[in-house]
């Protein structure tokens, strides 16, 4: 076999389903890229992002269990992204009212402030997927669900 060919069957995906995760892959890192750049100028990462919008669309305090549930990243260390919030002082924690062990993460008035400031940024969030129409996005939104059971 050529040097051609074998470069030529390199290349090659082995089907279209193994395309298919490449390309997730690949475009997850560089929508996520594009997601830190826009948060580091506020100093928090996408993971703290993810809590505080959490914590900002629950009506009532929820556990760091609550919050893990409810994240994209289950491999989060979310007691860790509490705690560096905390630090931050965009959340709190008390103990929770019906299980003492529990604790409950609340989010801070500073919390919602720097929100509201990261929601003028959905412009440059959207660019991400500019180049799909509306269709697209709901048809994308609708496989990757699928995908992931």
């Amino acid at each position: 076999m050529s040097i051609e060919k074998d470069i030529h069957q390199v290349r090659k995906f082995r089907n279209e389903y193994h395309k298919a995760v490449v390309n997730i892959i690949f475009s997850g890192h560089w929508a996520l890229e594009h997601m830190k750049e826009l948060l580091e100028e506020a100093g928090i990462s996408t993971h703290q992002f993810n809590v505080l919008r959490i914590l900002r669309g629950s009506k009532e305090p929820l556990t760091t269990l609550q919050i893990r549930e409810r994240m994209l990243d289950k491999m989060s260390d979310t007691s860790r992204i509490v705690d560096r919030l905390i630090a931050k002082g965009l959340v709190t924690k008390k103990v929770n009212q019906h299980d003492k062990r529990l604790v409950d993460v609340i989010i801070h008035a500073n919390g919602l402030k720097l929100l509201k400031q990261l929601d003028k940024l959905n412009p440059g969030i959207d660019a991400i997927t500019a180049r799909l129409s509306e269709k697209e996005a709901i048809q994308l939104n609708k496989l990757l669900d699928k995908m992931r059971g």
